[in-house]
C-alpha cells in the first residue's frame, strides 16, 4: 500500500515511560490496577521521559507528528489522592506542554491510565467506593485548571472494560495494607468487576460536566472516554457462536459506551447479569447522557468467539461467566481471557474498519479516534521491525477505507514512540518506534526501520488527500475538531 493520508500523524507515550515525576521528587505511591505479569517488575526509571523530554519531543517534530498523547499520574499531583498539590508536579506538566506547543504540537492528555493513588486504595478501597468519583473530580479538576489551556484533548479514563478482561489475574482492590491482605488472588467471580467499572462511569461522567460547565467555554478543548476494542467474529456460523459474539460485544463495549450515550447499561447485559449489575440513578443517567465529544478506541487484533455457555452450568458466576464467551486471535489459536498481545501480522486486517463501522451505527457516527494501535516485537533484530511495518501499513489503511466510507475518523496514534515498560511484557516485548537501551543509564533511542518508515510516510505522502476531502474530513489534519 503506497497512498495512505498525510492525516494520521501522531504517537503515544505511557505512564510509566515519565515515570513517576519520580520517585526521588515524591516518594508516594500509586496503586496499578493491572499489574505485570512478567516477573521482571523493574520499573522504576523505563525510559526515563521524565529527563528527557526535551530530546524526545525534539525527535517527534522531526519525525513529522500532528499529536502526541500521554497521561497524568493522579499521585504526582495530589500525593494525598485529595488536598493538597504538588507544586513539582504541576511544573513538571507544565513544560512538557509548553515543550509540546512551542514544537506546534497538539497535547491529547489521559486523566487515569490505569493507576490511582495508593493512600486512596488503603483508605476504601479505590475504585470500589463511590467515595472515588469526588476524589476523581477533584484531580479532574486541577489537571483543567493547571493545564487546561494547552491540551486540545482530554480523556478521562483509558480502557475502563478492560476490567472485564483481566479479571481472572488482576488481584481485586483488597490487596492492601490497609486489609492487611497477604497472599492476593485473583477473583473473577465476584461482582466487583460491575461495581469498578459503574463507579468508574459516574467518575468520568462528573469531570465531563465539570470540564464543560467551567472550562470548555474558554479553553477550548474535547473530552471523550476511551475502551479497549477488538472486532468480534464468530468462531463458526453455529447459533450459539452467533450469540456468543453478540454478547462480547455487549459486555466489552456497550458496557461503556452504552451509558455514556444513553445513560444506561444495554439490555441484553442487564437480563443476564440482572440485579448484580448496579444501576444508575435518574441524575446519574441524566449526567451521563451525552458525556462525549468523542469515542476512542485502543486496538491491536481481531478476535473469534466461541460459546461458553457451559461455564455458568458448571457454577461460575461473574463478568466472565455472565459474558460465556471463548475468545482466540486465530482460530487455531487456544483460548484467551487476556487482552490480545499481537506478535503476529495479521492476513486480515478489515477488523478495525468493521469495530470502527459498528461504533458508527451503534452510536450515531460519533467522532472516534483510535488512540492505540501497534506490534509488540521481541529482543532478537530489533531495528529491522519490518514486521512492524507490515502491521501499522494495513492497520492504517483499514482506518482509511472507514474514513472513506463515512466513519468520522478524526485521528490514529501509534502505540508507541518508545520502547517501554509493557504491562503485558515487561521489558521482553517493544512496541516501540524508537529502540531505547535499557542496559544503558542514558537509556539512548535509536530509530527502528519502522520509526524511518513512518516519518517518510507523514512527510511524503500526499497523493489520497482528494480521498480524505471527499469523505468530508479535514484534509490538513485528522485529530481537528
Amino acid at each position: 500500500m503506497t497512498s495512505l493520508p498525510p492525516l494520521f500523524l501522531v504517537l503515544e507515550l505511557p505512564l510509566f515511560s515519565m515515570k513517576a515525576l519520580h520517585q526521588r521528587m515524591e516518594e508516594h505511591q500509586a496503586f496499578w490496577m493491572w499489574p505485570s505479569m512478567e516477573p521482571d517488575n523493574s520499573t522504576a526509571l523505563s525510559a526515563d521521559g521524565y529527563h528527557k523530554y526535551k530530546e524526545d519531543i525534539k525527535v517527534m517534530s522531526d519525525t513529522g507528528l500532528e499529536a502526541y498523547r500521554f497521561s497524568i499520574s493522579w499521585s504526582r499531583l495530589l500525593p494525598y489522592g485529595r488536598g493538597t498539590v504538588n507544586e513539582k508536579g504541576v511544573q513538571y506538566y507544565n513544560s512538557v506542554l509548553e515543550e509540546l506547543a512551542k514544537r506546534g504540537i497538539p497535547a491529547h492528555v489521559t486523566l487515569n491510565h490505569l493507576d490511582i493513588p495508593q493512600v486512596l486504595q488503603d483508605e476504601y478501597g479505590g475504585w470500589l467506593s463511590p467515595k472515588i468519583v469526588k476524589d476523581f473530580k477533584e484531580f479532574a479538576d486541577v489537571c483543567f485548571r493547571e493545564f487546561g489551556s494547552k491540551v486540545s484533548h482530554w480523556t478521562t479514563i483509558t480502557e475502563p472494560n478492560i476490567i472485564g478482561l483481566t479479571g481472572d489475574f488482576v488481584p481485586h482492590s483488597w490487596c492492601s495494607p490497609k486489609f492487611e491482605t497477604i497472599n492476593c488472588y485473583a477473583d473473577s467471580s465476584a461482582d466487583w468487576i460491575y461495581i469498578k467499572v459503574h463507579n468508574m462511569l459516574i467518575a468520568h461522567s462528573e469531570a465531563v460536566r465539570l470540564y464543560r460547565t467551567k472550562y470548555q467555554r474558554y479553553q477550548g478543548g474535547w473530552i471523550g472516554l476511551n475502551i479497549y476494542s477488538f472486532w468480534c467474529q464468530p468462531f463458526s456460523n453455529s447459533s450459539a457462536d452467533l450469540e456468543a459474539t453478540l454478547r462480547v460485544k455487549s459486555f466489552m463495549f456497550d458496557w461503556v459506551l452504552s451509558p455514556v450515550t444513553i445513560g444506561d447499561y444495554p439490555e441484553l447485559m442487564k437480563s443476564i447479569a440482572s440485579t448484580r449489575l448496579p444501576s444508575f440513578t435518574n441524575s446519574q443517567s441524566e449526567v451521563l447522557k451525552g458525556s462525549f465529544d468523542f469515542m476512542a478506541i485502543n486496538y491491536y487484533a481481531s478476535g473469534y468467539i466461541s460459546d461458553n455457555s457451559n461455564s455458568s452450568k458448571a457454577g461460575a458466576s461473574g463478568f466472565q461467566a455472565d459474558m460465556a464467551a471463548i475468545m482466540r486471535v486465530n482460530k487455531n489459536d487456544p483460548p484467551t481471557m487476556g487482552p490480545f498481545l499481537p506478535t503476529r501480522v495479521p492476513e486480515d486486517f478489515s477488523g478495525l474498519e468493521k469495530m470502527l463501522h459498528y461504533l458508527k451505527e451503534k452510536y450515531g457516527n460519533p467522532p472516534i479516534y483510535i488512540h492505540e494501535n501497534g506490534f509488540a516485537a521481541g529482543l532478537e533484530n530489533v531495528l529491522n521491525d519490518t514486521a512492524r511495518i507490515a502491521y501499522l501499513e494495513g492497520y492504517i489503511g483499514s482506518t482509511l477505507e472507514a474514513s472513506r466510507s463515512g466513519v468520522q475518523v478524526r485521528g490514529y496514534f501509534v502505540w508507541s514512540f518508545l520502547d517501554v515498560y509493557e504491562f503485558l511484557g515487561g521489558y521482553k516485548k517493544g512496541f516501540g518506534l524508537y529502540h531505547v537501551d535499557f542496559d544503558d543509564e542514558k537509556r539512548h533511542r535509536t530509530p527502528k526501520l519502522s520509526a524511518h518508515w513512518y516519518s517518510s510516510f507523514l512527510k511524503n505522502n500526499v497523493s489520497v488527500v482528494f480521498s480524505i476531502e471527499s469523505a468530508g474530513l479535514e484534509a490538513t489534519s485528522l485529530y481537528s475538531q
